[in-house]
């Protein structure tokens, strides 16, 4: 039973009691970007892409709960251009060389960059050199890709239960740190079956030897946008409907 209703850019939107606004939102079939939210796991609020405007107030769509009477709004050029700027810093802090990378096409940060109609880094690239892992003979680490989603993090913990992944250090130091004695893969119990693995929005973490197998043109985001990609797995896994409303 619907517990209230709040308005997302001028349409008048039901929820449950508990959702949080971006749930509400994906259940009435409105893209809210995002890049760390996942219906699956736990909120996590790290990315800062889905945030809105909530009566006067920018908060995380993800995090904040849905409260009867909201006025959000979403689509706006300041919060576009927040994003656009979010997403183009992630892309300088990291190594993302879309032409070379095994998940082009399928990358939830270039999609993003599409979306927004990012056309140029803006910022200094930064290069950084971070460790990459290749010690697991059937999954590659590639911190440099890495954007502290904490999706694989929470995916370990929540779903496989074996809480492979931790976020390590402080701000530009902070990277994906690994829970075995020796801070490699190969010597934890992760397989390529875990939803860990495949979580990972960007191309941070690969099973190995499956580069390339999807051909272009028949990948991810190839054919639709982001938006309507993310809509569609994301009502799926709440086993929700699109409210045409």
């Amino acid at each position: 039973m619907n517990s209230g209703y709040l308005t997302i850019d001028g349409r008048i939107v039901p929820f449950e009691k508990g959702q949080t606004i971006i749930e509400a939102s994906t259940r009435a079939g409105i893209y809210i970007p995002h890049l760390c939210h996942n219906p699956d796991f736990e909120p996590h609020g790290s990315c800062k892409v889905c945030t809105v405007n909530v009566n006067g107030r920018n908060c995380s769509a993800c995090t904040m709960p849905a409260v009867d009477g909201q006025n959000i709004l979403s689509q706006t050029e300041a919060l576009n251009s927040l994003r656009h700027t979010i997403i183009q810093m992630l892309f300088v802090e990291g190594n993302h060389f879309c032409p070379g990378c095994e998940k082009t096409g399928s990358c939830d940060l270039q999609a993003l960059g599409y979306y927004l109609n990012m056309t140029d880094l803006h910022f200094e690239p930064m290069f950084p050199h971070r460790e990459v892992d290749a010690s697991h003979p059937d999954i590659l680490l590639d911190r440099d890709r890495c954007i502290l989603c904490g999706l694989c993090v929470r995916a370990s913990k929540e779903i496989d239960l074996k809480d492979a992944f931790g976020l390590s250090g402080r701000g530009l130091k902070s990277y994906l740190s690994i829970n075995s004695e020796s801070g490699l893969l190969r010597d934890t119990d992760i397989s390529i079956e875990d939803r860990a693995v495949h979580v990972c929005p960007v191309g941070a973490l690969l099973v190995k030897r499956k580069a390339y197998e999807i051909p272009i043109g028949k990948r991810l985001y190839d054919a639709d946008p982001i938006s309507w990609v993310r809509l569609r797995s994301e009502l799926d896994s709440e086993e929700g409907c699109v409210d045409d409303g």
